[in-house]
C-alpha cells in the first residue's frame, strides 16, 4: 500500500502534480488543522499567498462524534439526512449546535489569522488543500463557501487521498480536482500516512505568519526587479 511519511510529504507530492496545471496567481485555502500542513507546502513552492476556510463538523445531539452534517462561516449548512432519518433527528433538534459551530468558526478564524474577514479581490483560482477526504461533508460545505465568499475564477482541489466515490462526487462540484491516490480500500485518512499526529493551533498559525512574511519578501523582490527594467 502506498503511504505518505507525513502531511508535509503529502504537500511535496501535490506540488509534483500542481506544477503541470500551469496555475498562474492563485489562493491557496487549507482546511484545519491538518490541511494547513499540507498546503503550506503547496503555497511555499508555488509562490502563492496561503490562508485558512473553517467548514465544521455538526454532530449529533446525543453524541458529538456522529456527525450529522457540516457548517460553513458564512451559515451554510450540509445535512447527512440519512444519518438524521436513522436516528430520527429533526432540523429544528440541532439548529442550536449549528449556531454553536458558526461561532467557533468565527472564533477560530480570529485566533488563527486576527480576523474573520478576507481581504482578498473576488475571481481569483482557489486551490483548496485538504490532508484527506473520508466523508466529504466538510469539503463540500468548504467548496460552497468559497463560492460564495470568492466567485472564484476557478476552484481546484487538491488533496492527497480520498476513496473513488468521492473523487467522483467532488469532481462535479470543482473545476478540476487532483488526488495521486485514490484506493478502493479506504477506512480512515490516517491508514494512508506512516505519520498522523493532531496538528495544534500554534503550528497553523506559525504556518500562516510564515507565508504572510515570504509573500512580503516575493513582493519585495519583484518590486525591485521591475524598478531595474528599462522603460
Amino acid at each position: 500500500m502506498q503511504l505518505y511519511k507525513d502531511r508535509r510529504e503529502a504537500g511535496k507530492r501535490l506540488v509534483e502534480e500542481l506544477v503541470k496545471y500551469n496555475v498562474q496567481d492563485a489562493l491557496v485555502l487549507g482546511i484545519p488543522r491538518g490541511g494547513v500542513v499540507v498546503a503550506a507546502g503547496v503555497a511555499e513552492k508555488l509562490g502563492f499567498p496561503l490562508d485558512i476556510i473553517i467548514p465544521r463538523k455538526v454532530g449529533a445531539p446525543f453524541n458529538p462524534e456522529v456527525a450529522v452534517g457540516a457548517v460553513t462561516q458564512d451559515g451554510a449548512v450540509f445535512l447527512n439526512h440519512m444519518v438524521m432519518d436513522v436516528y430520527n433527528i429533526s432540523r429544528e433538534e440541532i439548529s442550536g449546535l449549528v449556531n454553536e459551530q458558526v461561532d467557533e468558526i468565527k472564533r477560530r478564524m480570529i485566533k488563527y489569522r486576527g480576523s474573520d474577514d478576507y481581504p482578498y479581490h473576488k475571481g481569483k483560482t482557489i486551490l483548496l488543500v485538504d490532508d484527506g477526504i473520508a466523508t466529504g461533508f466538510t469539503v463540500k460545505a468548504a467548496i460552497a463557501s468559497i463560492k460564495n465568499i470568492f466567485s472564484p475564477k476557478k476552484i481546484i482541489l487538491a488533496v492527497p487521498v480520498a476513496p473513488p466515490d468521492m473523487v467522483k462526487t467532488l469532481a462535479e462540484e470543482v473545476d478540476e480536482i487532483l488526488c495521486p491516490l485514490v484506493p478502493d480500500n479506504f477506512y480512515a485518512v490516517g491508514q494512508f500516512y506512516d505519520h498522523f499526529e493532531q496538528t495544534g493551533d500554534e503550528e497553523v498559525k506559525e504556518l500562516l505568519a510564515s507565508n504572510r512574511k515570504n509573500m512580503r519578501r516575493y513582493e519585495t523582490e519583484r518590486d525591485a526587479m521591475e524598478m531595474t527594467q528599462p522603460i
